[in-house]
């Protein structure tokens, strides 16, 4: 990796958006075809080293249902947009962008829309930095829209800054962020959402109590939960899907749905001859307005 300066260090994406862009590569690099989702370009911004996959947390047999659930969380989004642009939805909003990669790999969905990608002034404009780097425009249909979450900034008022039309349905999307979140927030961001124009939908991830999860991957859990409890971002909210689709329809939602680890594992990985299939541990909401 390139030299940095101390503040460009500090400004660089969080742990988690850099493991959650290297498991996508990882997931091309070493698991056979068909691949659920193809996503080196996360890599490439990331730009971790040479010796990437020789960090533990890249090992091919230790992560493999990490890789596979994180690989299937991307596409299901995926497959979630393509859909919505071809009913006529032209806004899709992602929380906590990190270094999600859709404008980039998938042109001729991502023109269609206006993308708004909200997250730190910090990880953002390093990401911006290292998208020109690697000779990526930013097209007048993606906005980066910085949000000081730590200042309190209201991330709603910066949307409609950057142009967002509340008023217009929207796909809005936040992946690996509720579970650091108190249920008390979370209650007032699925608020906001539900007060979107009638047609917009929200996916988004939440993590089970450890005694949901399946067995063989409660360490898995457990070992996540204390990395980031270690570095100071505490996992603070876990749901039962039911108690996650009460919320959905108290805060204002139409519709809710639960989307499991169990399903996105038929839809994406039956028939395979590797047995590759993703762990369970995190689901998604998915509630329409």
């Amino acid at each position: 990796m390139k030299d940095t300066t101390v503040d460009e260090r500090v400004a660089a994406p969080d742990n988690t958006a850099v493991r959650t862009a290297l498991w996508r590569a990882l997931h091309v690099r070493v698991d056979p075809a068909p691949h659920v989702v193809e996503d080196e370009v996360g890599l490439r911004i990331a730009d971790p080293g040479e010796s990437w996959r020789e960090r533990p947390d890249m090992d091919p047999r230790r992560t493999s249902g990490l890789r596979a659930a994180i690989a299937a969380r991307a596409r299901f989004i995926e497959d979630l947009i393509a859909e919505q642009a071809d009913l006529g939805v032209t806004q899709y909003v992602v929380l906590g962008a990190g270094l999600d990669t859709f404008a980039q790999r998938k042109p001729e969905i991502a023109s269609r829309l206006r993308i708004f990608e909200v997250d730190q002034p910090g990880p953002q404009a390093w990401k911006r930095r290292r998208l020109a780097e690697l000779g990526y425009d930013i097209p007048e249909w993606l906005h980066l829209v910085p949000v000081d979450f730590e200042a309190d900034e209201d991330w709603w008022e910066r949307l409609a800054a950057a142009g967002f039309d509340p008023a217009r349905p929207a796909v809005v999307v936040s992946t690996g962020v509720s579970m650091y979140l108190t249920e008390d927030a979370t209650a007032a961001t699925l608020r906001r959402i539900a007060s979107l124009a009638p047609g917009s939908t929200l996916a988004m991830t939440f993590l089970l109590p450890v005694e949901l999860v399946d067995e063989v991957d409660r360490p898995g859990l457990l070992a996540s939960e204390a990395g980031a409890k270690a570095s100071g971002t505490p996992f603070l909210s876990f749901y039962a899907p039911q108690d996650m689709l009460r919320l959905a329809r108290e805060t204002g939602f139409r519709d809710a749905r639960h989307v499991s680890a169990a399903m996105h594992a038929e839809r994406y990985f039956a028939g395979r001859s590797d047995g590759l299939r993703p762990s369970s541990g995190e689901d998604v909401l998915v509630a329409t307005v």
